[in-house]
Formats: C-alpha cells, structure tokens, sequence
C-alpha cells in the first residue's frame, strides 16, 4: 500500500506542466484572464518575477527551473497571489474532465 502511495504521488509530481503563458492565467476572484487587462498583465509580470526568485530558493524549490519542485513552488506562489492556471495542461484531469463536460 505504502509503494503504491509514493508511486502515485511520484507519477503525479511527474505530470505536471510548467505552463506561466498569461493565457493560462486567471485572477482567483471572479475568473478574468490575466491577458484581457493591460493592468492585470503588468501585475501578473511583476508576481511571476518575484515568484520565480522565490521558487528558485532552496527552501521553497529548486534553483533549476525544469525541475518539479520548482514549478510546484511557482505555482504555489502564483496562488497565493490570487492567480490560478487554468490551462487545458495544467493538471492531467483538467484535459479528460474537460473532454467528458463537454459532451
């Protein structure tokens, strides 16, 4: 039960995707794309700097910026700055439950 567990959360670290196009992006409150406001873009570009300087620390990710806990980091960081991925990659579930909604 225990390998099966750390297979899972190994194969579930492994499936995430490093997607930081503002596209993908949309504010936490009331779900506006961070591309569709001038202002809310400039915002956006701000956080990510900072969040990617957080994300590279040791003691929040990794320095190398391909490596899962770093992306798992920037996420993190986005998020509590009230931005959320809402990529059709962002998670693995969103594309087969995207799929399966639209029908």
């Amino acid at each position: 039960m225990k390998l099966l567990m750390a297979a899972g959360i190994a194969l579930s670290l492994a499936c995430i995707s490093a997607a930081e196009a503002p596209s993908n992006y949309e504010t936490y409150y009331g779900g506006v794309r961070v591309d569709s406001d001038p202002r809310l873009l400039n915002h956006y570009n701000r956080v990510l700097a900072y969040c990617d300087r957080e994300a590279s620390l040791p003691q929040r990710g990794s320095p190398y910026p391909y490596d899962t806990w770093h992306i798992l980091a920037l996420r993190s960081c986005l998020y509590r700055y009230s931005f959320v991925d809402r990529g059709v990659h962002s998670y693995p579930a969103n594309w087969f439950w995207g799929h399966v909604f639209e029908q």
